[in-house]
């Protein structure tokens, strides 16, 4: 009896994939928890695997559908039976695949992209008819195919009423043949909108400081040895920012908060976003009960999601839950920046290159490693005091990490 394959649940608040690779072919035999199928969602790429050897059948859906949680992707035939005995047994077959087939048709990825209308997805339609909207006047949308989303019609919504009344369709763009179109990505596309729709919501306001490292880069030296031979990975800056930023969110509770709707939402707890750099573009695994966690535990932590992000093995729930990111562009060389957030948090971290530069020290102009630091935070619900006095308060405590020892 075959098996049918079926897109697995995919996580929080995600309902659809897109089809970005067959592993395998129709006919080809598998082996059990062998992948064969790659599925790109808003925030990772998942892998399907077979449940049991056996043979895969025809493919209900493909590369660049877009496909709902429970739809059929495929069947299996179960048992390590070659391709041979399936070819033999295939014209008996032909009249129940017949009839299997109108079964198949009712995918709903296959339709989506001959909608007309620019494509516009049935919740982006519907918003669009409640505000009398056209999809000239949207634009381009960012779904599948160039189809409008509903996040599409929101971001044009919450534009000012002018940038609304000038808002066209583009003309066509004539393409230089030396030039080279590419898709992007669904995650690629979803960073994009999740990026703009935070500067479209959140009153984003960055304040900046800088941080000498002559103590933590002492203390490095000091333990490092030791620290590794204990716990088999390096003591390394983040999980010393991580502590401070950590600390200095338990004493300045709203940029840990975030808003939704008419409330504020604060927490007594600490699930910290790493931005990591992966094939795919950047994305924010998250520590999650950081503040219960040692430097030890951290850095485990952000190697293996490292490697995960690297190899592209981040699962969904691992991107889910965060309070407050961290994103280090001085592994890149960048010396200053302003760190967009991570909507719906309130407060993102930027940290930079570590540069000798000369400084006043008790009267006295002495060469010290220092990085800027930049706190990026949602004006609506933090005021500048607080902003300021937070990341004084990193400051503090990665110039002098004792504070924390003793909760200074």
């Amino acid at each position: 009896m075959s098996v049918e394959i079926k897109v697995p649940t995919l996580g929080e608040s995600v309902t659809t994939a897109t089809i970005a690779k067959w592993l395998k072919k129709a006919g080809d035999t598998v082996a059990a928890d062998e992948p064969i199928v790659e599925l790109e969602t808003d925030k990772v790429s998942v892998e399907v695997s077979a449940p049991q050897a056996g043979v895969l059948g025809a493919e209900v859906a493909k590369e660049g559908d877009e496909v709902e949680v429970g739809a059929l992707l495929t069947t299996l035939e179960p048992g390590a039976g070659a391709p041979k005995a399936a070819a033999k047994s295939a014209p008996a077959e032909k009249p129940a695949e017949k009839k299997a087939a109108p079964a198949a048709a009712p995918a709903p990825a296959k339709a989506a992209p001959e909608v007309d209308a620019a494509a516009a997805l049935p919740a982006a339609r519907k918003l669009m008819a409640e505000n009398s909207l056209s999809a000239e006047q949207v634009g381009s949308g960012t779904g599948l195919n160039g189809r409008i989303t509903k996040g599409d019609v929101l971001g044009f919504l919450s534009q000012p009423p002018v940038a609304q009344q000038k808002a066209a369709p583009k003309p066509p763009r004539n393409d230089d043949p030396r030039e080279e179109r590419v898709k992007m990505t669904r995650l690629r596309r979803t960073i994009a909108r999740r990026l703009k729709d935070a500067q479209n919501t959140a009153a984003i306001l960055t304040t900046f400081n800088e941080v000498d490292l002559s103590n933590a880069m002492q203390m490095r030296a000091e333990y490092q040895d030791a620290f590794v031979k204990k716990h088999g990975v390096k003591l390394g800056y983040m999980s010393i920012f991580s502590r401070a930023v950590i600390a200095a969110l338990k004493e300045f509770p709203a940029i840990n908060a975030e808003i939704d709707g008419d409330d504020v939402i604060y927490r007594d707890f600490v699930n910290l976003g790493i931005a990591v750099g992966g094939p795919n573009g950047l994305v924010v695994p998250v520590i999650r009960d950081a503040d219960k966690l040692s430097y030890a535990q951290i850095e485990k932590t952000i190697a293996g999601f490292g490697k995960a992000a690297r190899e592209g093995t981040l699962k969904i729930d691992d991107l889910a839950g965060g309070t407050f990111s961290i994103t280090n562009g001085g592994i890149y060389g960048s010396l200053l920046s302003t760190p967009i957030l991570n909507a719906p948090q309130s407060g993102i971290l930027g940290m930079h290159s570590i540069q000798e530069r000369p400084v006043a020290v008790n009267g006295q102009v002495v060469i010290r490693p220092m990085m800027y630091i930049a706190l990026s935070y949602d004006h609506r619900i933090v005021d500048g005091k607080e902003a300021v006095s937070f990341l004084v308060r990193i400051k503090q405590n990665v110039e002098d990490p004792r504070r924390l020892l003793i909760d200074a």
